[in-house]
């Protein structure tokens, strides 16, 4: 329960790292909005958005069963993916569900909010742009590769994205959201194809200039093969300035533990490498450093830990609140 005193907490991200943020974010009370990439080409919501040009239904979909008030049950009927040899095999439910809705409704962010009603979900769920876009990245010799799914499988350097068609802009309730807002979250996830498809909408872009929110990045705790090959910290942030510029970005969430040795070893085949930091460094990009053990040592994989995280994003937005 939320009320004029509650802080308002954005996510911006995308992927698989958003969910597991907003998991611990939900237990807190606060004004809670997230928005979400819509540029995913891949698997079933690649298939959906070419077949029907909407935006991709994906990561909207785990958000959802992410922030939905239901039944368990529910929920696993939402994320189910159908398997076997049939045309649905590959398909998610979920993202079969919003693509009816837009179809009933002729609008996805009018869809969005719909099927979020119908799972009661608490909080808003904003697509970042209300029509189909495609991700494009020129690598670092010159070559432009088109659709978010091709982008890591080139394994090159990257030196920017861009969206097309370049004009769209984000919905209003996107901008309304990051300027009403005590904290925004940049959330972990693939730097290029996640993070950084939201970023670079120009409308958002001059929505984080303007408002008066502390806009927060977590950065990741594992580098990503064909996004950001054996890339620190401050090269995560550099990528961001080179994209939106110096200004935006005021606080960093690194993770400051050595990793378990078992956890490193199972991500030597996909060359994947702690992301290290330098603290002065990004202090001299006029960043403010917030060091914490953020890991999920639970978690077989390397995830971030939900609680951990959230306990410091409420506690930013709490001081941030207060200050006016």
């Amino acid at each position: 329960m939320t009320n004029q005193t509650s802080p308002n907490l954005v996510v911006l991200g995308g992927g698989t790292g958003m969910p597991v943020l907003l998991e611990g974010l939900k237990q807190y009370p606060i004004g809670l909005s997230t928005i979400v990439t819509v540029a995913d080409d891949g698997g079933s919501t690649g298939r959906i958005r070419a077949e029907l040009e909407i935006p991709a239904p994906g990561d909207i979909r785990n958000v959802i069963a992410t922030l939905a008030q239901v039944d368990p049950e529910l929920k696993k009927l939402f994320q189910h993916r159908f398997s076997g040899t049939n045309d649905l095999s590959g398909h998610s439910l979920g993202n079969l569900v919003l693509a009816a809705m837009n179809s009933l409704t002729g609008d996805f962010h009018t869809a969005v909010k719909k099927v979020s009603a119908l799972f009661r979900v608490e909080g808003n769920i904003y697509p970042i742009v209300n029509g189909s876009v495609i991700l494009n990245a020129v690598l670092d010799d010159g070559t432009i590769v088109s659709g978010e799914s091709n982008i890591p499988v080139k394994n090159k350097k990257i030196d920017r994205v861009f969206l097309t068609p370049e004009e769209m802009e984000p919905i209003p309730d996107v901008v309304q959201a990051i300027m009403d807002a005590d904290v925004i979250v940049i959330s972990p996830g693939s730097l290029y194809t996640s993070i950084l498809a939201n970023l670079i909408v120009s409308g958002v872009q001059q929505a984080l200039q303007q408002t008066s929110a502390k806009v927060v990045f977590v950065c990741n705790i594992m580098t990503q093969e064909g996004e950001t090959n054996h890339y620190s910290a401050i090269d995560h942030v550099q990528a961001i300035f080179r994209h939106i510029g110096d200004d935006i970005i005021d606080t960093i969430i690194v993770h400051n533990k050595p990793l378990p040795v078992d956890m490193i070893k199972r991500y030597k085949t996909e060359d994947s490498i702690p992301v290290l930091y330098e603290r002065e460094r990004l202090e001299e990009f006029g960043l403010e450093v917030i060091e914490a053990d953020i890991l999920d040592y639970s978690h077989p994989m390397v995830r971030h830990d939900t609680k951990v995280l959230s306990d410091i994003l409420y506690n930013l937005a709490l001081r941030h609140k207060e200050k006016g």
